[in-house]
Parts: C-alpha cells; sequence; structure tokens
C-alpha cells in the first residue's frame, strides 16, 4: 500500500482510499511529457477516466444526450448539451465548463459525463459542457472569449436548443469555474444579464491567498499550482485574469461558491464569496467538510461526496426555480444543509 505520510488533514478512508489510487495510477505514467501536449493530456485523460470508472457512480438513466456545436472565440466549439428527459419546452440552461488546470480536461471525459448528467437529471437544469481551447496554446483570455461566445450562442439559438434565455447561466468546476466567473463579469460589463453563477472548488484568486494555500497543497495534489496559473495567466494583469481581483464585483450575477475544507483553494473562494457579498450580490457559500479539491467526484465511495452532490443539484432547483419530479429529488438535505451559509442583501 502506498504511503501517503503523516502530514495530511484528517480525512476519510475513502478520500484516502481515492488519494492512494491516484498516485498509484499517476505512478505509472513516468514521464507524461511537457504540459499542453498531446501526451500529457492523453495520459490525464486516462488517468482521470480510470479513477472515474472507480469512484463516481454511473450517469443515471432518464437524461437526453447529444451533440451541438457552438460559437466560440475563434470559430466553432464542441459541445454536450444534458437535459432532463421528462422536461419539456425552454428549460433554464447552465454553460459548463469542466475542470482541468486550464491546460487539459475534456468534455469527454468519464468524470464530466457522469456529473452532468446527474446534475441536470437532479437540479432540472439543462447543462451544456463547452470544449473551450486551452491553455498553453490558448491562454488568457481565449477560454473566456470561448465562453461569452458560447453564451451569446445560446441566446441565439434558444429555440432550437430548449433554452429558457430568462434562465441562463454559468458555472464550472476549478479551473471552469474561474472562467465561468471571469465570464460573468465579461456578460455584467457588456449589459447581458446571466441568471446564476455556479463555482465549484474556484481558484477565484490568481496569486497565493491565504493560510490555505500553505496548509493543504499536498492532500489535493497541489505543489505546483504557481507554474500552472502563469501558463494560463500569460502576463496577463490580475484585475483582469483573477476574479477576487477585479476592480468592481457590483451587479454580478447571483453566485454560489462550493468549496473544499482542505483544498489551498479554499481561502480564495471565501474571499470571493465575501467581495460578492459586500458588493451586494446574493451569494451561497457551501463548504465541503473533509473534502479536498477533488473529493466532490466520489460519490460511489463516500457519503461525503453524495452530500456534496445533493446539495448542489438543490442549490441549482432553488436558483432557477425548477420543478424536479420526486423520483430525481435530492435526499434529506439535514447533513449538508448544516455546511451552507447563504448571504443576502
Amino acid at each position: 500500500m502506498i504511503d501517503l505520510g503523516d502530514d495530511l488533514p484528517p480525512l476519510d478512508q475513502p478520500v484516502l482510499a481515492w488519494l492512494r489510487r491516484t498516485l498509484e495510477v499517476s505512478a505509472t505514467y513516468a514521464d507524461p511529457g511537457p504540459t499542453g501536449s498531446a501526451v500529457r493530456r492523453r495520459a490525464a485523460r486516462e488517468i482521470s477516466d480510470l479513477l472515474a470508472s472507480e469512484f463516481t457512480d454511473p450517469a443515471p438513466a432518464g437524461v437526453l444526450v447529444d451533440e451541438i456545436t457552438v460559437a466560440g472565440g475563434e470559430g466553432p466549439l464542441r459541445a454536450r448539451r444534458f437535459r432532463p428527459a421528462h422536461a419539456s419546452g425552454p428549460l433554464p440552461t447552465m454553460l459548463w465548463l469542466h475542470g482541468g488546470g486550464w491546460t487539459e480536461g475534456t468534455i469527454d471525459e468519464i468524470l464530466n459525463e457522469r456529473v452532468c448528467a446527474d446534475r441536470a437529471l437532479r437540479s432540472g437544469v439543462q447543462l451544456v459542457s463547452l470544449e473551450y481551447r486551452l491553455a498553453p496554446e490558448h491562454p488568457f483570455p481565449a477560454p473566456v472569449l470561448d465562453a461569452v461566445a458560447a453564451l451569446a450562442d445560446l441566446r441565439a439559438h434558444a429555440d432550437e436548443w430548449g433554452i429558457d434565455i430568462e434562465r441562463l447561466g454559468v458555472g464550472g468546476n476549478s479551473a471552469g469555474a474561474t472562467i465561468a466567473a471571469t465570464a460573468a463579469l465579461r456578460e455584467r460589463d457588456a449589459g447581458h444579464a446571466l441568471h446564476h453563477q455556479a463555482l465549484e472548488v474556484p481558484p477565484a484568486a490568481l496569486r497565493p491567498f491565504g493560510r490555505s494555500m500553505d496548509r493543504h497543497r499536498r492532500a489535493s495534489g497541489m505543489e505546483g499550482a504557481e507554474g500552472i496559473v502563469e501558463i494560463y495567466r500569460a502576463g496577463a494583469a490580475l484585475a483582469d485574469a483573477s476574479p477576487l481581483d477585479a476592480t468592481d464585483h457590483r451587479g454580478l450575477a447571483p453566485a454560489l461558491i462550493l468549496v473544499a475544507e482542505f483544498d489551498p483553494l479554499r481561502d480564495g473562494a471565501v474571499a470571493y464569496a465575501a467581495k460578492l457579498r459586500d458588493a451586494g450580490v446574493p451569494v451561497v457559500l457551501h463548504t465541503g467538510i473533509g473534502h479536498v479539491h477533488g473529493s466532490p467526484g466520489l460519490t460511489a465511495r463516500w457519503q461525503g461526496a453524495r452530500d456534496w452532490r445533493d446539495a448542489f443539484a438543490r442549490q441549482l432547483a432553488e436558483a432557477y426555480a425548477t420543478r424536479v419530479p420526486a423520483s430525481a429529488d435530492p435526499t434529506d438535505p439535514s447533513t449538508a444543509e448544516t455546511l451552507t451559509e447563504t448571504w443576502r442583501r
């Protein structure tokens, strides 16, 4: 058994098992190649898919999945639409940006497929997962421009894709959450009202921020985080690329921000929630107790991940005012609800 050492925070056994398995699988890729290379991206995809097949619940029945092509910042992009099969007519819709450290990840990953389908069914919100461009070939602002262009295209094709344009929002996981938050800022500046933004374990500060950055790197596998950030930023000003450092947060879409207790990104995300609150933006901040950065995907092995899943779906359903059938309704919220703060003004 791989020794994780004795300096990790107190983690539940399923999380420890996942961390060991991650190290075990990653060790089989001795030379994954440089950041952004085809070899490295292929290795990241294979590792992600193997872990998801073992630790993430399969995609549920009752979700219609299809491929669409949407506009990007410099041309058409692939996207995948997840629509609850029980629904009819225009649906509230969230453009979803996957994780992957801005340099990796794809809508084709098993984890993305399973999570998006599950969230669409449980929340009643249609998800459109975007294959945005990746750094280093396409650093900031390219992925943000892709998200902004995709949102405009979703509005333009609302009838074709069954979108309620009055309830169109954006969301993302990890690096995708940074892209989503920055896209929300640009949409505000352009006078395009978004209904909501959902930011899951977001790198809200593209710089070291808070004690969590030093205390929880190893538990979340982020020893080299600064290097990845610089590849994405590519010299851009913090005020442009880092949501926390934007000059004005007033008038942004209401936000759901989900943070992991033992994530090095936690303090920056909590600070972003506070900054939005102080700017008069309605915010729900959910803290996953016992979680590390990637553990919300452990729904096949860990109750903590299922609590996170249910809290996320419940908050989306509330934010988008959807009607979810009893068969898809999240379970008893009592455990997760104690970890959620609602900040309103």
